[in-house]
Formats: structure tokens, sequence, C-alpha cells
């Protein structure tokens, strides 16, 4: 998170200096901004006014969440007058240009002019110099720099923010700390500004916050359209009652992210405790100070009023009424219960609940779960409606295939989190391997032991029945089937093959397009390349003040063309080329990978 002090370095990478923004456009040519009704706005109608260059990018779903927010912000302080955003597009059409500015109330620059004479690069020299997005850099008046790290700080403080300054950040940072120092039960409840000192019961009844003074209490972060927050209230409305029933000083209080009355009203309607009104200001404030960065998320607040522990969700999900009162000490505790339960885990400890002892393979005929004791199990936590599942599951089925033929002993167990038969159904016909059926109960008690957060997930079980690791998904990514058996060994022994294979590159190379600059060989988990537009693991040549990537063999047929190379085809570089075969110098793959919807977007986290 941007703090005074990291603001303090931006502006001193950029010199610190004050910026003559009209002379900047002036150069690259530019005479004027656009609005999405077509309407030019002269530049000087700009002066004395503070500012914000937006680079963003409508394919990319973080710039698409964090717009919504901006749009909100922009909206809210128009009627001061004095603050105006100006967007640089990094879409790659007029098209996309179009539709993304049709949602921004704010200007920008023609986006014919953005391609001209490389006007997008000269703007990225200006401001900053590794190209990201979202990105906004925020000028004052004067057209001094105030932080080139504007994202951070709208996310965390919204309109808290304006106007903008150094001085109003540091503000805002002193106000945080000092809040934490002092934090109470009423700090956090209440709400001097409006005046408000009263939570509310799902009857409408007010119940002053100096009630739950003393008492431990749950602030329960929760999203009506969220299903694991639908699948988890059950569990957390059970250990309510069971602590009430025992006279325990406990109380929740929701605190909803919810945009519409009536899914708050639904949702509260069905549970025991209290909550803040709706769209209450404190929801979005309680979030950002909170740090949330998922859903659903229970916050501990101690009987003194100090915060106990960030999230207890999946602790009442594994544990229930056990991980009362939760303190360190009750968590230490369960630390050490569940270690002795890894120590004896089998593989039908872990896939074996009563009568269901068995898993499905096609037209659902059932395979004794006891059939599978010995082998490697990979558990894979997937559904249909997952984008990033549909990416990943290509490289798993052919990682899957290539280590099948080798007669090695492995089975892959796919665990749906589909929303009905169909969409099981449609996902399962795709796998060359074993599930669970659907509906089946031992997917909730799953997804707890090995805290799945989110999917595509997948979990290696070794041959003993023992975890063997929960990040396969990342090594199938990486490396494919040469990761099997996913040990501790056999990653090391992979490394090292790519550690020598890099031996035979130079450690920096030049690109056609930067002349000016050398590209570093540097490890990288995932990347597009830009040269061949197709995705990349391992290693990669990287320029990191133009974050320009490109796969080893791209970058070394580039500089090795020289000149020669910009004539080439851009649409197709490098046909032919089959990846993960010998020719593995940084596995391309047609797929991307998502980079997920959130809610740390929404709140700044």
């Amino acid at each position: 998170m941007a703090d005074v002090e990291m603001m303090s370095s931006d502006s001193e990478s950029i010199d610190g200096d004050s910026y003559d923004f009209r002379s900047l456009l002036s150069s690259l040519e530019i005479d004027f901004l656009i609005r999405n009704n077509g309407d030019q706005v002269k530049i000087d109608s700009l002066e004395g006014k503070k500012l914000g260059f937006y680079f963003s990018d409508k394919e990319d779903e973080i710039c698409q969440i964090f717009t919504q927010k901006l749009v909100n912000v922009y909206k809210e302080l128009s009627s001061k007058g004095d603050f105006e955003i100006i967007f640089a597009s990094w879409d790659y059409s007029d098209d996309t240009f179009e539709e993304f500015f049709s949602e921004m109330p704010w200007l920008a620059i023609p986006f014919q002019l953005l391609y001209l004479e490389d006007t997008l690069d000269e703007l990225d020299d200006f401001f900053f110099q590794e190209r990201d997005v979202p990105r906004l850099v925020i000028l004052d008046e004067h057209g001094m720099v105030v932080t080139d790290d504007g994202v951070s700080l709208i996310q965390k403080y919204g309109v808290d923010g304006y106007p903008f300054s150094a001085e109003r950040f540091k503000e805002l940072k002193e106000e945080e700390e000092k809040a934490r120092r002092e934090q109470t039960i009423r700090s956090i409840l209440a709400s001097p500004s409006s005046s408000r000192d009263f939570v509310i019961s799902s009857d409408g009844n007010k119940v002053p916050v100096s009630k739950l003074e003393g008492k431990t209490v749950g602030l329960y972060f929760s999203l009506s359209s969220c299903k694991s927050c639908v699948d988890f209230t059950p569990k957390l409305v059970e250990v309510y009652k069971k602590l009430e029933e025992k006279g325990e000083s406990f109380e929740i209080v929701l605190i909803s992210l919810d945009d519409e009355e009536k899914s708050f009203k639904e949702s509260f309607g069905g549970m025991p405790w209290l909550a803040l009104p709706f769209k209450d200001k404190s929801c979005e404030k309680l979030a950002r100070y909170f740090e949330l960065s998922t859903t659903p998320t229970v916050v501990i607040i101690g009987p003194d009023g100090k915060t106990l522990q960030s999230n207890v969700a999946e602790d009442i999900e594994e544990h229930g009424i056990q991980a009362y009162p939760f303190t360190p000490q009750k968590f230490a505790e369960l630390a050490e219960m569940e270690k002795a339960k890894e120590m004896v885990q089998t593989l039908e400890s872990i896939l074996v609940s009563g009568d269901l002892d068995f898993v499905i393979g096609k037209d659902g005929v059932r395979i004794p779960v006891s059939d599978l004791v010995g082998k490697n199990i990979l558990l894979y936590f997937s559904a249909h409606h997952c984008l990033e599942c549909h990416h990943f599951l290509p490289k798993l089925i052919e990682s899957y295939h290539e280590i099948k033929a080798k007669d090695e002993p492995l089975e892959v167990v796919f665990i749906s989190s589909d929303n009905d038969q169909a969409s099981f159904d449609k996902s399962f016909s795709e796998m060359p391997w074993l599930a669970l059926p659907f509906g089946d109960a031992r997917k909730s008690s799953l997804s707890r032991r090995f805290k799945v957060i989110g999917i595509p997930m997948l979990v290696a079980i070794g041959s003993s029945g023992r975890t063997v690791t929960k990040e396969a998904k990342d090594l199938i990514t990486m490396y494919r089937a040469k990761a099997y058996p996913f040990t501790e060994e056999r990653l090391k022994e992979v490394e090292a093959e790519y550690e020598e294979m890099a031996k035979e590159w130079p450690e920096k190379v030049k690109y056609r397009w930067e002349k000016k600059r050398e590209l570093t060989l540097m490890h990288m988990m995932h990347y597009r390349c830009d040269e061949c537009n197709k995705y990349g693991q391992v290693w990669a040549y990287r320029c990191k003040e133009r974050d320009i990537k490109l796969h080893p063999k791209c970058a070394l047929e580039a500089e090795a063309k020289g000149t020669e190379s910009e004539s080439m085809d851009e649409e197709t570089p490098n046909e032919g080329w089959v990846c993960g075969g010998d020719m593995s110098i940084g596995f391309c793959s047609s797929s991307p990978l998502s980079r997920g919807r959130q809610i740390s977007v929404l709140f700044g986290i």
C-alpha cells in the first residue's frame, strides 16, 4: 500500500519537478482532448486543475473493476470543479477504446493520436519507468506529480483522499495509525459523522453499540451473491447458536457488501445476529480498515476492543465451535491437532466418508477408493463457469496423458464446484479421469481440509496418502509433466535442468523496438511475449523500464535477425514452434491466465 514515504520516492523517481502537461501534449501534437460524446476540450481549459492521467486497458479485468471505483469517486468530486481525469488507453483497437471510454465520464486523449510517433511510449517515459495497468498519475494544480500510485490511494481512501495532496495522505495515514492504537468496539462500529451509535437486528430494532462492549465480537463481511458466503452462513449460524446456548459472551455483526437493499434484507432476514445498516458508509471503510481480501471473512474483536484475528472463517468451517474463543493459544492447539492428523493421513481418510467410499468414472461407473490406494493422486478443484479453469485444463490433460504414457501410477479426481448437474456433466465430459459425483458431501470437507479459496486448484497426494503439495497447479503450469511426482526432490532436479539450459543464453540482448535499452534474462512464472503474443513460463528476457517481455527463443531470433526482423509478419512470428517438447525455451501457451476478480481491487488492499 502506498504511504507517504513511498509517494515521496515516487516523486523523486521522476525528479520531483513541476511538469507542464500542456507542453507535453503539445509536443506530441495533441492540442485537444475528447469526451465520450465526441466533444472536444482544449488543453488550456485544464489550467489550474488537479489532474489524474489514467492508463488503462479494457481487456484487463483489474482495469475494469478499478474503473468503476474511479467513476464513483470522480462523480462525487465533480461538483468541486477542480479535478479532471485524462484517459490514456492501452487498448489495441479503436473499437475496444470506444467501448471502454463510453463508461467514463472524464476526458481522453483521442485514440488515433496515441499511436502516432509512439505517443503512449512518450507518456510512459514521462510519468514512470515500469509499464503496468491500471495506473493513475496524480498532478496537483501546479503540475507537480503528487504520486504515480494513484490506483492504490483511490482504492484505499476513495473520496476521502481529496485533494490528493501529500499533506492529505499524511493526515489520513496518521488518522489510521491513531485509530488502530486507540481502537475500541465503539470506534469500529459507531459513526460520529452520521451520529449513528447503534447496530440493527433483523427485525429492525436499534441496538446501542455500548451493548457490545466487553464482548468478543465477530465482524462478518459477506456478500449475498457470493456462493461461498451462502454456503458458510449456515455453519456460522450453527456455531453462533451453540455459543449462545452455552451463555458465552459472543456476538456477530454483519458488514454487508451488497449493492441492493432487497438482497441485503433477504440475506440478513435469516441471520440471528446484528448488522450495520444497509449501505452505511462504515461498511466500505471497515473493508479497507481490515484489509478485506476475500469473502466470507470473520474478523474477531476481543473483549478489550482490539483485533484478535483477521479472519477465522476457514477455522470455523473446519473446527466449528472448537475454534472459540479464537485466541492465539486456541489456534496453537488446533495447529498441533492438524499436524498430528497430517502425519497419519491416508487416501481413504481423505476420500472415504461413511458409505461414500467410491469415485466415479465415465458413464457413472463406481470405482472403490481402495482401488486408488498406492497411487499418486491429483485432486482437481474446478468448475465449468470458471474461465481460468478452462485455460488450465488443456495443460493438465496434456500432462496427464504424458505421465500415463510412461505407465506411472497416477490418477486425477475432479472435485466440482459447479452449480448444477448439467454444468458438472459438461465439465466432466472434457476430462479423461475420475470424479466425485455432483453434489457429493465430501466436496465441502475436502475444500476445508485443503483450504480451497479459489479455483482451479490442484492438490498432489503421494502414494503413501500424505499431501505432497497444494501448489500442483503452478507446477503443472510451469513445468508440465516434468513436475511429476511433484516432490521437492523432483522440483530441484527440474530447476537444475532449466538453470543449465539458461547457461547457453546471453544475460542481456538487444530488441529491435528498444534500441536504447537491453532486455535481461530472468525467471518469470507467467507472462505474455510481446513478440509472438503467446504466453510463456520459466524464463523470459525482460526490460523492466518498459515492461517488455520476450520468450528467449523470440529474443534470440530477433537479435540475430537485427533490422531484417522489422519486416517479419507480426501475426505469425513463431509458426511451427511446438512448446513443451525439446524446444522448451520458455514454454508457450496460447491460453491466458485470468487475474481474477478480487475484493481487494474494490477496497484497496
